[in-house]
């Protein structure tokens, strides 16, 4: 590891952070929320009535406001009217990312030419929300943010009412309970009072009331199970865990200062490479015969031992070189654009195993035993189809990774790298929840918890984003063969060399693209390769048809494509009465 890089990292980061305080110090633009006003109506069918307000307070010159809605799975939002006091406006509703945007426009005029300026605004959203309520077979439940944590800024007050169906048999919990200035439930309604609630918290009501206040209630997500225990439990276990590290904040502070001396230590007695005989600049010929997935997950991962995306795109190369897989484009009669189609081969009888399992992943979305890789970003923006997608490729991560078990052993020596593993994740963990605590906390000695845990954090992430070999250690024989890899790679990312040193035949060539591909600089070697292209598409068109028509981009995008499906994928009601759990919230900011 260097350590002087790495403290070097942090020190312009600080540098970053104290130059973007200084100019937004020095800006005249500003504006607050001084108060907010939530009005719910829970109706006995099921369906929810919002009613807002919020006090804004411009400060120099603004052209509107916005308002973030999300929207679990299933929830929807209806009948959404806005009205402004104290400015003329306009607005616009739209759907993203599993939210409804609300942009008002603020005017100072009637004839809406000017923006305002220098003002005091009152904003009126009201709207419907169906499946928000829900009903188990035991209690009707609401869980509901009436201030979301997304806002760019805190708010002064919140004065909340909250009617619900009847006036018997209700209960209600609201949290964090530091925000809590005064509450009470009369009859049927529930009113409350918050202090100021900074930015990035949230403020939350869960109220429980009998299922006989409910009739024909089509509007309200069904639960067939009992909730009020379950509900309970997640509402205790989250506000016991809140007691538990309050009693842990000088635990967590000191820890802040220890990681980095761990971090130090494990380096100094675990991290330091042996020291090998190795001279070479550059390597020009492969360094050893393994497959590019091999390579990739040995010598260019990061995580050694497991291939990423690189090591997929470049084994996907390879099954092309082998000819199970081939390419032709096809041109789109509208808009004129060649997709990039990819044919499979019957023939898979000498494939390994992991080679087996990247044509049986791509073959699942073919049609006719043809793939339009254009395509496969959409499929796998669908639940169901990014689930198996990565299920599959992470089998395939496995599958290599097994494959190199003792290879690695041999090759590597993991004890620094899972010290600071658990030494990294222990530590971010650490962090956020001293962070979160001297936000949270009324003690001045807070501030000292702030600085501590944004330390931690920072510097967690960067030892646990530091390639394994930075804490761990290549054994002689691993380094050796770590080296002239990295010499290979040198020599395919410097169009120089190549250009020096070409290769003389079309199979070295077809070998550097898929090589290079695995060790992250495939887009270097076609650079490369672009002098010599008429020679090489006169041989043999398939690879660097792939990579020319942008199939190594499709297929990346279609991956993260596939693991930002999985991220947003919806949860069940298994988690109902946590805190920071409920429905509405948001957030929104003035532009």
């Amino acid at each position: 590891m260097n350590v002087k890089k790495t403290f070097t990292i942090i020190l312009l980061f600080l540098l970053l952070f104290s130059t973007f305080s200084a100019v937004a110090a020095g800006d005249d633009k500003s504006y607050t929320i001084d108060h907010a006003f939530v009005d719910l109506t829970v109706e006995n069918n099921g369906l929810l009535h919002v009613d807002e307000r919020y006090d804004y307070s411009f400060h120099g010159q603004y052209n509107g406001v916005y308002r973030d809605i999300p929207l679990k799975a299933g929830e929807s939002v209806e009948n959404i009217n806005i009205s402004v006091d104290g400015a003329y406006a306009s607005h616009k509703v739209s759907d993203e990312d599993g939210k409804k945007h609300l942009k008002i426009y603020l005017y100072s005029d009637e004839g809406h030419t000017k923006g305002i300026q220098d003002c005091d605004v009152s904003v009126h959203i009201s709207y419907d929300m169906k499946n928000v309520v829900t009903l188990f077979k035991d209690v009707g439940g609401l869980q509901y943010k009436l201030w979301g944590d997304e806002w760019d800024v805190g708010v002064g007050t919140v004065d909340v009412k909250v009617h619900l169906p009847g006036d018997k048999g209700n209960e209600y919990f609201l949290n964090p309970q530091e925000f809590n200035v005064s509450s009470e439930l009369n009859k049927n309604t529930i009113t409350a009072k918050t202090s100021e609630i900074p930015k990035g918290d949230y403020y939350e009501l869960l109220a429980l009331m009998p299922l006989d206040d409910f009739h024909n209630a089509t509007n309200a997500k069904h639960v067939d199970d009992d909730g009020r225990e379950m509900i309970m439990k997640n509402l205790n276990d989250s506000v016991n865990g809140r007691n538990f590290w309050n009693t842990t904040y000088v635990i967590l502070g000191l820890l802040s200062l220890l990681s980095p001396i761990i971090a130090i230590l494990t380096y100094l007695i675990f991290g330091r490479e042996p020291k090998v005989k190795d001279e070479g600049i550059y390597e020009r010929e492969l360094p050893t015969d393994d497959t590019p997935e091999v390579v990739n997950a040995l010598y260019s991962s990061g995580n050694i031992g497991t291939p990423n995306m690189d090591g997929f795109e470049a084994a996907i190369l390879n099954l092309i070189d082998k000819k199970v897989l081939s390419i032709e484009t096809v041109t789109d009669k509208d808009t004129e654009t060649k997709d990039l189609i990819i044919n499979f081969s019957e023939n898979t009888s000498g494939l390994k195993s992991n080679e087996k399992q990247v044509y049986d992943i791509l073959h699942r979305f073919s049609n006719n035993d043809q793939l339009n890789l254009s395509s496969l970003n959409s499929k796998l923006s669908t639940e169901s189809n990014a689930k198996w997608f990565m299920g599959r490729y992470k089998d395939w991560q496995e599958n290599v990774c097994d494959s190199l078990e003792f290879r690695t052993d041999e090759e590597f020596d993991y004890t620094g790298t899972t010290i600071i593993a658990v030494l990294g994740v222990g530590g971010l963990l650490c962090g956020v929840l001293l962070a979160i605590l001297g936000f949270w906390t009324e003690l001045k000695s807070g501030i000292y918890a702030i600085a501590g845990g944004i330390f931690l954090i920072i510097f967690s992430l960067l030892i646990m984003k530091l390639d394994d070999d930075k804490f761990g250690k290549w054994t002689p024989e691993g380094r050796v063969r770590y080296l002239k890899w990295k010499n290979f790679k040198k020599f395919l990312n410097d169009y120089s060399l190549i250009k020096e040193h070409p290769p003389e035949s079309i199979v070295i060539w077809k070998k550097y693209l898929i090589y290079g591909t695995a060790l992250g600089v495939a887009d270097k070697v076609y650079d490369a390769m672009k002098l010599q292209e008429q020679d090489i598409y006169r041989y043999d068109a398939d690879i660097f048809m792939y990579h020319r028509y942008g199939g190594s981009y499709m297929m990346h995008s279609a991956i993260m494509s596939g693991q930002s499906t999985m991220s947003n994928s919806s949860s069940d009601s298994g988690g109902f009465g946590g805190l920071g759990g409920g429905s509405g919230g948001g957030g929104g900011g003035a532009f």
